[in-house]
């Protein structure tokens, strides 16, 4: 009995930074809004500046957590999503159940060379199975690709030694 070969990763990956301008613009904003509040309730710039590096330091934390805590991995044989750090949730499929590889860019994301790509699976219609926010969003067709490819190639050599005929020995 042969055990199975270790899964090749084709692509390894969290969403782009790009992704989450719109989040630490955001932030930006309130830093700023705050700071603003501090300065009028105070009179005080000190107090002022301070307010408005902590909400700018936390905005810019949570941003990079929240990025850090979505994994996305295509390897050989499957696509997995992992996101969550306190609370998980963990999405796979096998390459085998892909049947359409879509890209989505809008031009705002197409200028900052990062996009959505969505997988249509097999009996999924229930859930979205998707990349969102990675650069280069090709890449990640490219590597869906080659794992599809791979996978073929690997169930063609399967078939054909199961249709080997048996040599006897003496």
């Amino acid at each position: 009995m042969s055990t199975p070969s270790a899964e090749t990763v084709l692509y390894s990956g969290h969403p782009s930074w790009r992704s989450m301008l719109d989040f630490h613009l955001a932030g930006l904003v309130i830093a700023a809004a705050g700071g603003a509040i501090a300065r009028l309730a105070t009179s005080n710039w000190g107090y002022a500046v301070a307010v408005f590096a902590a909400l700018l330091a936390i905005s810019l934390l949570v941003g990079f957590i929240r990025r850090l805590a979505t994994h996305y991995t295509i390897t050989d044989r499957r696509l997995h999503i992992r996101r969550g750090i306190l609370s998980r949730t963990e999405q796979h499929t096998t390459i085998d159940r892909v049947q359409d590889v879509e890209t989505h860019q809008t031009l705002l994301e197409r200028l900052l060379s990062i996009g959505t790509v969505n997988f249509n699976t097999a009996a999924t219609d229930q859930s979205e199975f998707c990349f969102e926010g990675v650069a280069a969003p090709r890449a990640v067709v490219a590597a869906v690709d080659r794992a599809q490819q791979a996978a073929a190639a690997g169930a063609a050599v399967a078939a054909g030694a199961s249709t080997a005929p048996e040599v006897e020995s003496q």
